[in-house]
């Protein structure tokens, strides 16, 4: 069982729901994503991801694109990140999943970036632009090193589609709410709560929802359906809008607390 698989199991277990948020590491450097990442694990978040900076995002909004922008232009490379899943996961009480372009991993070789990644700390990826004709391979990796492989599905996936990309993924399945970019919003479309019910009925892996989760009203709205929901361009903006690395991690907590707070269980 691996370590996200053991969150799931002791939340269910509670009743409660997974908070997921999402940082860009090296934005705007590798201390202030360390730093945010310490602060969300104390505040109470589940799991983390960890967007690896690419200079051509798949299914990124403006916001987290300025941000592996920023990073990048900072000097980030992929060494940082196993550098900072080294120093955090020693004594961090969460796990940590790397959010990354599938044309990185290819670059890096399946096998030697799960063995990086794990001899790092991280305990599993997302991968948004592996295409499910093109898993088997990563797929059959990542169980072999117990390295849980998250796919996403999306509104306009076929439901046959749907089931093998379940198939294929471990840990757990990122529902994206909308169809398009990341991003946030102030409401989520008609029927995405019918076909998260629908997938549900189709795979015993925990259904997290990502994609336009602004608020804790949102997060509320998802909760009941959900497994977990995951934040991201919320966060990143908060980051981007502080003045300091203190006012980063100040603005995320409270934040963060506020979505925890929303999708607990009445």
């Amino acid at each position: 069982m691996s370590a996200i698989d053991q969150v799931f199991v002791k939340l269910r277990a509670a009743g409660k729901k997974a908070f997921l948020p999402f940082v860009t590491a090296g934005d705007p450097d590798i201390a202030t994503t360390e730093a945010i990442i310490r602060a969300l694990a104390q505040a109470g978040a589940s799991i983390t991801e960890v967007g690896v900076p690419y200079s051509d995002p798949i299914a990124d909004g403006p916001v987290i694109q300025a941000s592996y922008q920023r990073a990048l232009e900072s000097g980030f490379r992929l060494p940082q990140l196993f550098e900072l899943g080294k120093k955090l996961t020693s004594d961090l009480p969460m796990p940590l999943v790397t959010m990354t372009s599938y044309s990185i991993i290819h670059r890096t070789g399946m096998q030697r970036y799960v063995d990086q990644a794990k001899a790092a700390g991280y305990s599993g990826a997302i991968v948004p632009d592996l295409l499910v004709e093109e898993a088997e391979p990563l797929a059959k990796v990542c169980r072999a090193g117990d390295f849980s492989l998250i796919q996403l599905v999306t509104p306009t996936t076929p439901r046959e589609r749907q089931v093998r990309i379940a198939e294929l993924s471990s840990g757990f399945l990122y529902f994206v709410s909308v169809t398009g970019i990341t991003g946030e919003r102030s409401k989520m479309p008609p029927g995405l709560l019918e076909n998260v019910a629908w997938l549900r009925e189709q795979t015993e892996l925990p259904i997290c929802i990502g994609f336009g989760i602004s608020s804790a009203e949102t997060a509320k709205a998802l909760a009941p359906v959900a497994d977990g929901v995951i934040v991201g361009s919320a966060i990143v903006r908060r980051i981007a809008q502080a003045e300091s690395c203190d006012a980063a991690v100040a603005s995320v907590t409270a934040f963060a607390k506020e979505i925890m707070a929303a999708i607990e269980p009445a």
